[in-house]
């Protein structure tokens, strides 16, 4: 059975740093897409950023291009997201998900896998 197990949320100032991992397991994520996504309080769920496992491919949202960086760590099943420059409306709960697909995707929905979630607050 697949689990995604997500951790490195918390409270950061603005301007700050954090690093988030999800821990993939049960199975081989070969040619699987990882994808980031955050939501807010009274506001919809977004995609932030994900990666193909297979080729490396990374897409982000407009919003966090330049601050934000996806990674795939093969031996360890682990995605990361590292984020930089953090703003108070980086703030919510940030989810991993996963999914078997050739092309990355920002569509929730086609998303098969997901964790838990883990709470990033950025002060002002």
């Amino acid at each position: 059975q697949v689990q995604l197990v997500e951790s490195g949320g918390g409270l950061v100032q603005a301007g700050g740093s954090l690093r988030l991992s999800c821990a993939a397991s049960g199975r081989t994520f070969s040619n699987y897409v990882m994808g980031w996504f955050r939501q807010a309080p009274g506001k919809e769920r977004e995609s932030v950023a994900s990666i193909s496992t297979g080729g490396g491919n990374t897409d982000y949202a407009d919003s966090v291009k330049g601050r934000f960086t996806i990674s795939w760590d093969n031996r360890k099943n682990t995605v990361y997201l590292q984020m930089d420059s953090l703003k108070p409306e980086d703030t919510g709960v940030y989810t991993c998900a996963a999914v078997l697909a050739p092309i990355n995707t920002v569509v929730a929905l086609r998303y098969d896998y997901w964790g838990q979630g883990t709470q990033v607050t950025v002060s002002g």
